[in-house]
């Protein structure tokens, strides 16, 4: 597997990919697959240890000259013979201890994508030089590895690639790494100059972006490349057939709708939904399935944990600072003063929660403006307020710093929304544990981890009905959807269902829809087998 995040290392995990690749391995295991992962080291993942293992330096035609890379080798964490190979290079270390580069809005993936062009090109020599076994199959992850689909499939010193098979995995079709073809230094023609020549009109077609015709689009290599794609779960393979009508509040092929059709009218084209990892619950970080309604609601004990937790992500995410930042200082004093409530013994009557990346795709129905000329978000915490008074809605999260100070100021406004801008591992895990109803609006999810975490802990989930929401929550049953036509309705269609669901909150079917969330399975083991039927046999 050719990935750039692994959530197997620590330090190595940005969003849900990291996920995948790290319980991924794992899984193939139980079906008799042995997975290698391949990724670049970033300067700080390849820490010496007595298991990591130098294999050597090597050299990668790259950007119109030779690149020294070395290569090590570390055993898989957590599967026997496995083995994660890291490469070294000076350019992967861009940003000190960052795995992505944010780039700028003139020249957007920029930094970015030269990286992943040297991944592509240092994994493709490593394999047709024997420095890494030839594996049976090359599973390539997201954009950052298109480029190495083109190469497998263009260039003429990587040919022996194409005598194995190549899937390819979206994770996250919104995100394309679109570059220009040439005349910029992050370009085909700045990485590959002798295959830049070399391309004829029809290969070129098959690389460059549909709307853009000057520009590549590493997305489109693996899709276009590949032997199959991979979407990561069935509801959104199916969405991502239909072009993107943002002002019907759709989001599908982003622009390669076409050539996924053409992929898909061959079979090629395979939903499966991601995995959760069950086997490290244990009895206190999950729902006892005798637990009684009554303990349903927080518990003192827990709330006072949570507040704890809070705290403690609020030192850290201080500690690299030189000066305290306004939106933490917003959220210590909401905490401070819930200390207080939970001094004289009072918790939150109706906890919601929600944790995820600040982006549009997670929270643009969030900011929706209604006709009213409220937001749904601030219209959530009136009605929050209104319905419950001592309701808390609590969001985790980090990313688009526009959204952030949205969020930080109804923050400031609202006593009932605690933003915490950031994120940490110890304090999602509180909230996935102890709220009430989790917040998952995404205007589109190619699967989502969020609300199977949720789902572990049984906290029932309110979800917006695409994707792999779609998929794997059930309206009334397991939890609640919603869904909408344009984004005002799907505003509109969100805050109708949160009051009936806080209707049906004191009701006796929340403890039925609870311990049904609490139930619901995905199970890795069972996904590998579909992984090893649909992806791999047959190739």
């Amino acid at each position: 597997m050719v990935a750039a995040e692994n959530g197997a290392l620590a330090g190595a995990k940005v969003g849900g990919m990291a996920d995948v690749i790290r319980d991924l391995p794992q899984a193939l295991a139980g079906v008799d697959l042995c997975v290698d992962v391949i990724m670049p080291s970033y300067g700080f993942l390849a820490s010496p240890t007595a298991q990591t293992q130098a294999l050597g330096e090597f050299e990668v035609a790259f950007g119109g000259k030779l690149e020294r890379v070395k290569l090590v080798v570390i055993p898989h964490p957590r599967v026997d013979r496995a083995k994660i190979y890291l490469l070294e290079h000076g350019l992967w270390q861009s940003i000190p201890g960052k795995i992505y580069s944010q780039g700028s809005a003139e020249r957007p993936f920029a930094d970015d994508a030269t990286k992943f062009a040297l991944l592509c090109a240092s994994v493709a020599k490593v394999l047709v030089a024997g420095l890494v076994p030839m594996p049976q199959v090359l599973h390539l992850h997201d954009w950052h590895a298109g480029c190495l689909a083109m190469l497998r499939a263009f260039a003429p010193e990587y040919s022996a690639l194409k005598t194995i098979g190549c899937v390819f995995s979206i994770h996250n079709l919104a995100l394309q790494g679109i570059r220009p073809l040439s005349q910029d230094a992050s370009s085909l023609a700045a990485w590959f100059p002798e295959l830049f020549a070399s391309l004829t009109d029809e290969q070129r077609q098959q690389i460059i972006d549909p709307r853009y015709p000057h520009c590549i689009n590493p997305m489109r290599m693996g899709i276009v490349l590949s032997d199959r794609v991979h979407l990561v779960s069935p509801s959104y393979a199916q969405e991502v057939l239909l072009p993107s009508d943002v002002t019907a509040g759709f989001f599908g092929g982003e622009g390669l709708e076409q050539d996924l059709r053409l992929k898909a009218s061959g079979t090629k084209v395979i939903g499966i939904l991601n995995g959760c990892n069950y086997s490290d619950l244990g009895s206190s970080t999950s729902k006892n399935q005798s637990e009684t309604p009554s303990l349903q609601r927080i518990q003192l004990d827990e709330f006072k944990t949570l507040l704890t937790t809070i705290e403690t992500a609020l030192v850290e995410w201080q500690g690299t600072q030189t000066q305290v930042s306004g939106v933490d200082m917003i959220a210590f004093a909401r905490t401070q003063a819930h200390w207080r409530h939970a001094l004289v013994g009072e918790v939150p009557t109706f906890l919601m929660t929600s944790v995820g990346r600040l982006t549009d795709q997670k929270v643009l129905i969030l900011r929706q403006q209604l006709p009213s000329g409220a937001s749904v978000l601030e219209s959530l915490l009136k009605q929050l307020q209104q319905a419950q008074p001592r309701a808390l809605f609590i969001l985790l999260g980090s990313g688009d710093a526009d959204i952030a100070l949205y969020f930080q100021n109804l923050a400031a406004k609202y006593p009932n929304f605690l933003f915490l801008n950031g994120y940490h591992e110890s304090l999602s895990a509180c909230l996935y544990q102890y709220g009430d109803l989790f917040l998952m609006p995404s205007s589109f999810e190619p699967c989502g981890i969020s609300q199977m975490l949720a789902m572990r802990a049984g906290q029932p989930c309110l979800v917006h009905g695409v994707g792999g929401l779609k998929d794997t929550v059930h309206d009334g049953v397991d939890g609640f959807v919603f869904n909408g036509n344009g984004l005002t309705e799907q505003g509109e269609a969100f805050l109708h269902r949160l009051k009936e669901v806080m209707d049906c909150f004191d009701s006796e079917s929340w403890p039925k829809i609870r311990m049904n969330a609490w139930k619901q399975r995905f199970d890795w083991s069972h996904i590998a087998q579909m992984y090893q039927q649909q992806l791999y046999d047959n190739l």
